[in-house]
């Protein structure tokens, strides 16, 4: 094998190389994108998730206010 075979050779394995390492970088940033999509998504939920639970601790609160009261009458 000459120099122009072997510096041919190694041309198409740099040109491989690239193609892979370009692949490799569109694969991971759609990725991140997916991720970065999802984290949103269940802070929205998260979110959510937090008004609901004050929402039920507003109402269990009145609801023992309520009776609380009631046990407290006079029968």
């Amino acid at each position: 094998m000459d120099i122009n075979q072997r510096l041919e050779k190694l041309t198409e394995r740099h040109e491989t190389l690239s193609q892979s390492v370009e692949l490799l970088v569109h694969t991971q940033r759609e990725a991140f994108a997916r991720l970065d999509a999802g984290f949103e998504k269940n802070q929205v939920l998260l979110a959510h998730v937090i008004e609901s639970i004050d929402s039920l601790a507003r109402i269990a609160h009145a609801h023992e206010q309520r009776i609380t009261g009631l046990e407290d009458r006079p029968h």
